[in-house]
């Protein structure tokens, strides 16, 4: 491996790759005998040869149309969907309109600038959407465009039969309110062990497995009734991944230096699997919904009365 070292600059040949894998002693031996099988140890010999054989030039491929997968995925159009994830949930009968708002002042929704992520209300209205559970209004920043046209219908500006007389707007029977619980990038690594293979290999196989990272992502959505301010449901989701930053943790690692490569997993796609997971769960639990209900009526005083109180539960202290 020292010859090898010595001249990693000069060009490679095919005589050189055919003597890495000549020597059972060398460092490529010994990580192949450390792990033999397995896609994980594969891209690590892989990349342990681009360090070691210098080959460092960056390349990029012709854009891919639908290329990058990621959990939401397709569109949606009235109650039909293309491309929709296997995994999401669907009705085959709505259960009424919805409008989505989360709290721009949460600290959640502060975080999500580092990561350049934005609103999540697209996201969600497109699970909501494909699944065909509930019809989606705009409540949004939309809305103000929807009331500049009725604006410009009543100054009499528009041509006649623009048709954007009042009454037309659905109102929205249900809101539902996203929030990110928990969200970590780098949770877990892998690579202790790796290290102690020895030579160039096992530094370089040593820095690919440091950058082997758990993220994780845990999301609620709560389901509110608009006229009576109930809450209807509540439901929890999460998601994880393996994230292979496998160049990143080579610079200044004593390797051949950083290479342009993977990078970290967009936080954005932990997120969305997270919230797919929270809406599977809200949607199974409603459609066996069932409403909750207090004796002496609902909002007009509970079970738990007090002394002298006027509530119908106050009043029947004593009598049972």
């Amino acid at each position: 491996m020292a010859t090898s070292l010595k001249h990693r600059e000069r060009p490679v040949g095919l005589w050189r790759v055919d003597r890495l894998f000549s020597h059972s002693g060398s460092g490529i031996g010994r990580l192949l005998r450390f792990n033999a099988s397995g896609s994980l140890a594969l891209l690590w010999l892989v990349a342990a040869l681009v360090v070691a054989l210098g080959w460092g030039q960056a390349f990029a491929t012709e854009p891919v149309l639908g290329g990058s997968k990621t959990v939401e995925s397709g569109g949606a159009g009235g109650s039909e969907s293309q491309g929709a994830n296997s995994q999401l949930e669907h009705c085959d009968a709505t259960m009424g309109t919805m409008a989505v708002e989360e709290d721009p002042t949460a600290p959640w929704y502060g975080q999500l600038a580092q990561y350049k992520l934005g609103s999540t209300i697209p996201v969600l209205r497109l699970l909501i959407q494909q699944s065909n559970c509930f019809v989606v209004v705009e409540r949004g920043g939309a809305m103000r465009n929807m009331m500049q046209e009725r604006s410009l219908q009543q100054s009499g500006e528009m041509r006649e039969g623009s048709n954007f007389g009042k009454g037309q707007i659905a109102a929205a029977d249900y809101t539902m309110s996203p929030t990110i619980t928990f969200s970590q990038k780098g949770t877990g690594g892998v690579g202790g062990a790796i290290g102690a293979v020895g030579g160039i290999f096992g530094r370089a196989a040593g820095a690919i497995a440091g950058g082997v990272k758990t993220n994780e992502a845990s999301t609620v959505l709560l389901l509110i009734d608009n006229r009576s301010g109930v809450q209807l449901a509540a439901a929890t989701g999460s998601a994880k991944n393996m994230d292979f930053s496998l160049f990143g943790g080579m610079a200044g690692g004593g390797a051949a230096g950083g290479v342009g490569g993977y990078t970290d997993t967009p936080e954005g796609k932990i997120l969305t699997a997270a919230f797919m997971d929270s809406y599977n769960q809200l949607v199974k639990v409603v459609r066996n919904y069932k409403a909750q209900s207090v004796a002496g009526g609902l909002g007009t005083g509970g079970r738990l009365g007090v002394q002298g109180g006027q509530t119908p539960a106050s009043k029947g202290l004593g009598t049972n």
